[in-house]
């Protein structure tokens, strides 16, 4: 039997399935002359390899909940940012960490506020997530639960660094309870992290070590459900930093996402709105990334900058990026 030859014109596709992730590490008074040549590098490699941490899981077509908390992992790690290691001190001296953690496909999702040991909070919110029945746990129970699940923790020394406690040093002559970027020095604030993977599913989630001498155990967005963190397959995976207060009371990250599905809104638009109109309506500050499951990204702050890092293969793009 003759075969016909296959035309040179003619060739076959196999369409490649989108996946994207996003990061930030903060926003606000963030000034190019603030920081040094040097300074900008490390902050931008920092960036760089997290982004590179989530992305190697789903290149390798890992989920989007493992490539989250894979990439604020590497946030937390990293002695730059109010996460983690690098977290801020309290009032008391001490480290109140909170994080939160979501998947879009059935809307699971797990928080922890106010630990103060453990290694990587976002873990244990996966943790919750998974194995508490709950979504939110705080303070001594979260960290019981902790123990109980083996998570890792660290003596208080290793959350520690003198830039932070020069901060503490600095609010505690002013009075005040401060953001870790206020603008008297280059500073750095809530991590978080978006993605989507390969099955179509979404992720989201956000770390952080709250407000510079924060007292009576206050907690802002990031382990908040809708506020600083969200995730729905039917709309957008979100992550929130900022003021988080104005967050809370504005319910952000589940704002971008219903309007997407009731306003039939594209992604840009929706978080836009959120970010430029409805936040400032009631003084927020602050800016968002997310992510939809066509693998559309978008990066909003109403700051002067948002440390972010994305990546997608729908349009092979990618950046790492400080200033407005």
């Amino acid at each position: 039997m003759r075969t016909r030859p296959i035309p040179a014109t003619f060739t076959t596709h196999i369409m490649e399935k989108p996946i994207a992730l996003a990061l930030h590490g903060g926003c606000g008074t963030i000034l190019r002359q603030n920081l040094s040549a040097s300074e900008e590098a490390a902050y931008e490699a920092a960036l760089s390899e997290a982004l590179e941490a989530g992305w190697r899981h789903l290149e390798g077509g890992a989920s989007a909940l493992i490539a989250v908390e894979a990439t604020v992992r590497a946030l937390e790690d990293c002695p730059l940012f109010n996460a983690g290691r690098g977290s801020v001190f309290t009032a008391a001296g001490i480290h109140e960490m909170d994080a939160a953690i979501m998947e879009g496909l059935h809307r699971r999702a797990g928080a922890v506020a106010g630990v103060r040991q453990v290694r990587n909070p976002i873990s244990l919110a996966r943790t919750v997530m998974e194995h508490s029945g709950f979504v939110l746990l705080c303070g001594e129970g979260a960290e019981t639960f902790a123990r109980e699940q083996g998570i890792p923790f660290e003596e208080a020394d290793y959350f520690a660094t003198e830039a932070r406690w020069r901060q503490l040093v600095a609010a505690r002559g002013k009075a005040a309870v401060v953001m870790d970027h206020d603008p008297a020095e280059v500073k750095f604030g809530t991590v978080g992290a978006v993605a989507l993977d390969q099955e179509g599913n979404l992720a989201a989630a956000t770390s952080t070590g709250g407000l510079t001498n924060k007292r009576y155990g206050r907690i802002g967005d990031s382990p908040i459900i809708g506020s600083g963190t969200y995730a729905d397959n039917r709309s957008c995976a979100v992550s929130c930093t900022g003021y988080g207060e104005e967050f809370i009371r504005s319910t952000v990250a589940r704002d971008v996402a219903a309007r997407m599905e009731l306003l039939g809104e594209s992604l840009d638009i929706a978080a836009a709105h959120v970010i430029h109109e409805r936040l400032l309506e009631v003084n927020g500050s602050g800016g968002l990334i997310a992510v939809d499951g066509a693998g559309n990204i978008t990066l909003p702050f109403n700051t002067e900058g948002m440390y972010r890092a994305w990546r997608s293969n729908k349009d092979n793009s990618h950046g790492v990026a400080i200033f407005s």
